[in-house]
Parts: structure tokens; sequence; C-alpha cells
């Protein structure tokens, strides 16, 4: 598939994809004429890198993230101390981000019930 039907198949836009690519996030196959070409396989991969960053985390730590996720699926996973300690840095902050992001799930929850469980206004009232 190409740029455009990846954009629209992943609510992720062209220009983005290129960013992700130059990031080396991404890699797209070329056709003779020199446009890129995706594969199904793009798609997973396009939506938990937009996924990873709209959660926060730096395109930097993308790369890293998904790299250690292969290693731990070959059950290989080894990395040096300075990413070790980046990971870890990374996972303080996203902890953070989960509990704020859980505690505004609970909150409008809450207010969801509340608001249902009570007698709708009178008409004109």
């Amino acid at each position: 598939m190409r740029i455009g039907e990846l954009a629209e198949r992943t609510g992720v836009a062209a220009r983005l994809i290129r960013y992700y690519e130059q990031q080396g996030l991404l890699s797209a196959d070329r056709l003779p004429n020199g446009y890129r070409t995706y594969a199904e396989a793009h798609v997973e991969r396009i939506e938990r890198v937009a996924g990873l960053v709209q959660a926060g985390v730096p395109t930097r730590l993308v790369k890293v993230l998904l790299d250690a996720e292969a290693a731990c699926a070959l059950e290989r996973p080894t990395c040096s101390a300075e990413v070790a300690t980046l990971l870890a840095d990374e996972l303080v902050g996203l902890e953070r981000r989960i509990s704020c992001l859980s505690r505004s799930r609970d909150t409008i929850r809450q207010f969801l019930a509340q608001v249902s469980a009570s007698p709708a206004p009178a008409p004109g009232g």
C-alpha cells in the first residue's frame, strides 16, 4: 500500500509517517519510481508508534521500547546500562501519567454514573 492508504488506515498523517521513518521507527520499501510502499505489518507498527508518542514517550525512546519488545519476544532481552537508565526513567513518567489518566477516567465514570442516576429535568425548566 502507498503512504496515503497507510495514513488513512491508521489515522496518522502521511507527514508524520515520513517523520517516523526519518527517526528510524519505520522502514518502507521503495518502488522503482521511488514511491514508498508499505505492508500490512506497517499498519500495526504505525499504530504502536503513534500510541507511544501520544502517551508521551519521546520518539528517541520509542525505538528503544520497540527494540526491547522484540528482544523480549525472542527471549533475548539485553541492553546497555545507559538504555536501562533511560527506560527506568521513562517508566517513572509512564507510571505518573497512567495514575493521572486513571484518576481522570474514574472521575468521568463517577460523574456519568451520577448524571445518569439523577432524574431528568422537566421540559422547559
